[in-house]
């Protein structure tokens, strides 16, 4: 029995992938160090530093990316042959004894078929690694500059609640000298209060922007001090139709057209597998009657008379007609938002250079011309308060607008994954 066994045994084991390919090591390594949250002024590029380096969604994609070598490996696989064995009676004298490997070979290309679709599968994950990331880097861009945005409407609310305050105090000693109206004095209070209102929202504002930033690196708790960057310095684009050129090598368009590749090559998988494999079996006999031995060869196919995939493969031809339409949908609600953005970008930058350049200047001359009309008495404190109020309104809406811009731009960079 030894005798017969023993040549099988070796024989299932030298054909066995695991004896002749030896398995991969995974290589182990230091983990490297993450750069810190600095605790004084942080840049644009120290950021986006930190949330390349710290960013969840941005290393749980890169880590499906790797997942998908372990996907190709076993493809390229070829399938294990088995060891069988059958006694017939249980007489030792008349006993018979078969020992046989069975070999499946596969017909149809379907190795090549799943090593192909394993493939595609990596170059989808490798587009969506690619979007991911430009995503994190546009929401890096876009938190920041709305620190910078939400920093400057505090120093505007708080630069308001100091002039209310001193018009207020002013308004006070014009009372008690008998020049003004108790009544200007309590619009004057009013309008302090005001201001003082438009301060606590524009902190409230600021603290909420400095933790949805810290949030893209996974810190909760903010630790720098203040976003240091220029807002004067306006994003630019190209035009719309360069844009619309530069489109089919975003990282977004790729992904479509990845996905629609995988499932193409899941249609060939499941082609595939309408033709039945072969099974090879080669083995002995121990006859202990005759007292011989005998070569024992046969060939199984299965029949593909009830099943032949055909389930699976109409359902993969048919998710394949849904990605060829999501690509199309995709690429046109893409082209759409690029647009758009690129038309409020370009609204968006002429208004905050009027409103730099005239509103502005004009909304402080006639501000502090009203200060010094009423200093002199030439004003009563209305005329202050409106020319207060409306200086206030021009800087929150310079302030809006640069938002607008910002925002414009990073969706457009978005799109792209620049």
């Amino acid at each position: 029995m030894r005798r017969l066994f023993l040549p099988l045994g070796l024989a299932a084991a030298f054909l066995s992938p695991t004896f002749a390919v030896a398995q991969p090591q995974v290589a182990t390594s230091m983990i490297p160090a993450l750069p810190r949250e600095t605790t004084g002024p942080l840049t644009l590029d120290a950021a986006l530093s930190l949330a390349a380096a710290s960013n969840f969604s941005l290393s749980a994609a890169a880590k499906e990316l790797d997942a998908t070598e372990g996907g190709i490996m076993q493809a390229r696989t070829i399938p294990n042959p088995e060891l069988a064995t059958l006694v017939e009676d249980t007489r030792r004298s008349t006993r018979t004894t078969t020992g046989q490997v069975n070999i499946p070979i596969e017909l149809g290309g379907k190795r090549s078929a799943r090593i192909d679709a394993a493939e595609r599968t990596r170059e989808l994950a490798q587009a969506t690694l690619a979007s991911v990331r430009g995503d994190i880097r546009a929401q890096v861009i876009e938190s920041f500059f709305s620190v910078l945005i939400a920093q400057e409407r505090v120093k505007l609310a708080t630069g308001s609640a100091d002039i209310a305050a001193r018009g207020a105090q002013a308004a006070a000693r014009r009372v008690a000298a008998g020049k003004i109206s108790p009544v200007d004095e309590t619009k004057a209070r009013v309008e302090q209060a005001n201001a003082e209102l438009e301060l606590a929202e524009a902190t409230a504002s600021l603290q909420s922007a400095r933790q949805a930033l810290t949030a893209l690196w996974g810190n909760a708790a903010p630790q720098f001090s203040e976003a240091q960057g220029n807002l004067d310095a306006l994003p630019s684009r190209p035009g719309p139709e360069a844009l619309q050129q530069q489109l089919d090598s975003s990282p977004l368009v790729a992904a479509s057209r990845a996905e629609m590749d995988r499932r193409q090559a899941v249609i060939n998988v499941e082609r595939s597998r309408q033709y039945p494999d072969l099974t090879v079996s080669l083995g002995a006999k121990r006859d202990n009657e005759a007292n011989r031995n005998m070569a024992v060869i046969g060939v199984a196919i299965p029949l593909p008379i009830f099943d032949r995939n055909q389930g699976n493969l109409y359902q993969a031809i048919r998710l394949a007609d849904k990605a060829q339409d999501d690509y199309l949908a995709n690429r046109i609600n893409l082209t759409r938002g690029l647009l758009q953005a690129s038309n409020q970008l370009s609204v968006s930058r002429a208004s905050a250079q009027t409103l730099k350049d005239t509103v502005l200047p004009a909304a402080e001359q006639a501000y502090n011309a009203a200060t010094i009309g009423f200093d002199a008495g030439k004003f009563n404190y209305l005329d202050v308060l409106d020319a207060q109020r409306t200086l206030f309104q021009a800087r929150i809406r310079y302030l809006g607008v640069l938002g607008q811009t910002y925002q414009s731009a990073t969706t457009i960079d978005r799109i792209l994954g620049r």
